[in-house]
C-alpha cells in the first residue's frame, strides 16, 4: 500500500494534471470574442457578487494572477468598456471594480459557449455521479486550505 504522502502527491498530480489540459482546450477554444480566457473570469467572477463588484484586493483573491497583471488586466477591460473602476468608499487607497451592462451581455454571451465546451469536455468523460463526487471532493479540498497552518 502507497504511503499517504505518495497517495496526496499523486492525486495532486492527476488533478493538476487534468487542469492543465483542460485550460489548454478551453483557451484554444474559438469563443472569447473581444477579450482572453482570463479576462473572461474577471467577468465570470464580477456575475458571482450580487452587486456585481469586488474589491480589486478581494479580485485578486479569485483569480490566479498577480495584484500588477490583474490591475492591468482590469484597465484593459475598462477601456473596451466591461468593467468600471471607482474608489472604495470605505477605504480610499483602495479601487472597486464593476461589471458595467456591456460586460454582463458579453460575459452571459460567452459564458454559455463556453458552458457547452465544459459539458463536452467534462460532462462528457464523467458519469452524473462522477460528476457530483468530484464537485464534493473539490469543494471539501479548497475549504480546507482555509484550516491548514
Amino acid at each position: 500500500m502507497p504511503s499517504s504522502t505518495r497517495l496526496a502527491v499523486d492525486a495532486w498530480e492527476s488533478l493538476f494534471r487534468s487542469q492543465v489540459s483542460l485550460m489548454r482546450r478551453f483557451t484554444a477554444d474559438d469563443i472569447w470574442g473581444p477579450i482572453s480566457l482570463r479576462e473572461y473570469d474577471v467577468l465570470f467572477t464580477l456575475t458571482k457578487c450580487t452587486t456585481h463588484r469586488l474589491r480589486l484586493h478581494d479580485l485578486n483573491n479569485e483569480i490566479l494572477l498577480s495584484q500588477p497583471s490583474l490591475s492591468r488586466l482590469c484597465e484593459r477591460l475598462e477601456k473596451l468598456g466591461y468593467v468600471a473602476r471607482e474608489p472604495d468608499p470605505t477605504d480610499k487607497r483602495g479601487t472597486v471594480v464593476v461589471l458595467t451592462d456591456d460586460g454582463l451581455t458579453l460575459q452571459r454571451e460567452i459564458g454559455r459557449k463556453h458552458a457547452a465546451r465544459i459539458r463536452r469536455y467534462v460532462g462528457d468523460a464523467l458519469s452524473d455521479d462522477e460528476l457530483t463526487t468530484l464537485d464534493a471532493l473539490c469543494t471539501k479540498l479548497r475549504l480546507a486550505q482555509e484550516d491548514i497552518s
